[in-house]
């Protein structure tokens, strides 16, 4: 299982805190704010805001907080303007890693960006350096213990998947962006949780990674999360079983 997969469940973990929940919430708030900006109000007939308002209900955002998140990007409340800007560069080990942010003074979040980097022993590159090793997915990841293979094989199959393995203690399902909402919808039908469903950027290879280079490409990948502008980090890293659990002690 790649760094898209490990670094989601990792978030999944540590987004349990309520520090956390609160940067995560202003975060999400953010991409609601610019879905509806750019596609109107109404999640019925604009995708990018209908998947927005599942990631922040999947956060347990408030129903008020992303109504108030909508009403901004439709001018209905006023609010600060965000843009969308992609960071890349390398970190330990070579790396590819991209940083998808929406700010509102990429004066200030570029440098930030390129100093988070530098401080781990990483480096930032110019626009398109890495992006070109990613391609846009669908990923869900569900517990071994929540589904059988025959089950997992079966929404695949049935909802147009791509792809479906099992690493450790986890089955991750892959698709085409078009078919994100298919597979999303055939998983609730048969009550299977998930604990991830998000669009990634999934790479087209992956660096394996020991455990000391391992731990410097989490601890950037976290300080980019820590980042107030940050939305998504996306690498193309692997971490073996056995490397895993020795970072998790």
């Amino acid at each position: 299982m790649s760094g898209h997969s490990h670094w989601s469940s990792i978030k999944h973990k540590k987004g349990a805190n309520d520090a956390r929940r609160g940067r995560l919430w202003s975060k999400l708030a953010r991409n609601v704010i610019v879905a509806a900006k750019s596609g109107g109000g109404d999640a019925s007939a604009n995708l990018a805001l209908r998947y927005a308002i599942d990631k922040a209900k999947q956060a347990n955002m408030p129903r008020d907080t992303i109504e108030k998140a909508i009403k901004k990007g439709t001018g209905e409340i006023a609010g600060v303007s965000y843009e969308p800007v992609l960071y890349e560069g390398y970190g330990a080990g070579g790396v590819a890693i991209m940083i998808d942010t929406l700010t509102d003074n990429r004066n200030r979040t570029g440098p930030e960006i390129r100093k988070i980097f530098e401080k781990h022993a990483g480096n930032m590159g110019t626009s398109g350096c890495v992006a070109w090793q990613f391609s846009k997915r669908g990923v869900f990841t569900i517990g071994s213990s929540d589904a059988t293979e025959d089950q997992i094989m079966a929404i695949a199959l049935s909802a147009g998947a791509d792809d479906y393995e099992r690493s450790g203690e986890l089955w991750e399902i892959t698709c085409e962006p078009e078919q994100f909402e298919s597979v999303k919808s055939a998983l609730e039908q048969a009550e299977i949780a998930t604990q991830v469903a998000e669009l990634s950027m999934v790479p087209s290879t992956t660096i394996t990674l020991d455990a000391v280079t391992g731990r410097k490409v989490l601890n950037l990948m976290e300080a980019f999360e820590d980042h107030d502008d940050t939305q998504d980090v996306y690498a193309n890293f692997d971490l073996p079983d056995d490397v895993m659990a020795e970072l998790a002690q």
